[in-house]
């Protein structure tokens, strides 16, 4: 699970973005498949190599605690990120329509992009959780 977690670090929208933009969005997209499909094969070859070789951490189950929630510190950093993260996406969209008057920064990109969606939904998941946790 780590590996695949560190793995999967590499696979991310910008660079298929980068990929799709040089390469065309087919091979990006292939790249990505790809990518993935190494990413489960290699979690799955070292989740039974290990468990082959009896060196699977005992235990992991206990290690969970009984409190899933708590209200300490990161609740509040989560709050925080949620300002944080709308404050970006309006500072970036804000510049995004003020350089499309033909400013120096203008790289002919128009409308809404992946990252763009990308974000709102993280934005819109963390408010939604903040809401739900408040009504219940």
């Amino acid at each position: 699970g780590l590996m695949a977690f560190i793995y999967s670090d590499l696979m991310v929208p910008p660079l298929v973005k980068v990929n799709a933009r040089y390469y065309g969005w087919k091979v990006a997209l292939y790249i990505a498949a790809i990518m993935y499909v190494s990413i489960v094969c290699t979690a799955l070859i070292l989740d039974i190599g290990f468990g082959a070789l009896g060196m699977t951490p005992e235990g992991a189950a206990s290690a969970v605690t009984e409190e899933q929630f708590a209200i300490d510190y990161t609740f509040f950093f989560n709050v925080g990120f949620v300002f944080v993260a709308a404050l970006m996406l309006w500072l970036h969209r804000r510049h995004v329509a003020g350089s499309s008057h033909g400013s120096a920064h203008d790289h002919g990109e128009g409308g809404i992009g992946v990252q763009d969606v990308v974000t709102g939904i993280a934005v819109a998941a963390l408010a939604i959780g903040l809401v739900l946790f408040f009504l219940a």
